[in-house]
């Protein structure tokens, strides 16, 4: 257990400032946006062509990474995912918030919130897959760059989340 108080949580809108202001470095730097599932499914890529690499050559998905010999990790959104998870240990650790537990509301079991989400990540991960971009990637890249598309897909977001709240309301209060 933690010996001391945890530090405060930021201001949401210093943090959505400091977002916003990587965001701009991002497009600067490296010419595009945020986005985490064009690097998960290089990784993923390159896990499978580890165990089968006959088959991921000739899939026309995932065989895509590795064309003129090309190693898929060597991708701006690998690195970048790389360090979102340092980087948010790091904060956790010297925020002292790191401990070992599951949130959950006083009627859900802990077995359901997994499962809960789990089921909520394998669906975010697949339609992320389906739409050709993550969440991240539509509402801050596209967002930034005023994608209709991306405004949309946002608002649908937020639409949806408000009307499944309705349904596992009782899971959390």
């Amino acid at each position: 257990m933690m010996s001391h108080e945890p530090k405060p949580l930021w201001s949401p809108y210093a943090a959505g400032f400091g977002l916003g202001l990587t965001l701009l470095a991002a497009f600067v730097i490296a010419g595009q946006g945020l986005g985490a599932s064009g690097g998960m499914s290089r990784v993923t890529a390159w896990c499978a062509a580890l165990i089968a690499p006959v088959t991921i050559e000739h899939n026309s998905y995932l065989g895509k990474y590795f064309e003129g010999g090309q190693n898929p990790l060597n991708d701006w959104l690998v690195f970048e995912i790389l360090g979102v998870a340092v980087g948010g240990l790091l904060s956790a650790a010297l925020a002292g918030r790191i401990i070992k537990r599951i949130e959950r509301g006083p009627r859900a079991s802990s077995s359901m919130r997994l499962v809960l989400a789990l089921i909520g990540g394998l669906l975010s991960g697949f339609a992320a897959r389906l739409s050709l971009g993550c969440t991240s990637g539509q509402a801050l890249s596209g967002g930034a760059m005023l994608s209709l598309g991306s405004w949309i897909f946002m608002l649908s977001v937020f639409a949806g989340g408000y009307a499944a709240a309705w349904f596992l309301r009782r899971e959390w209060i």
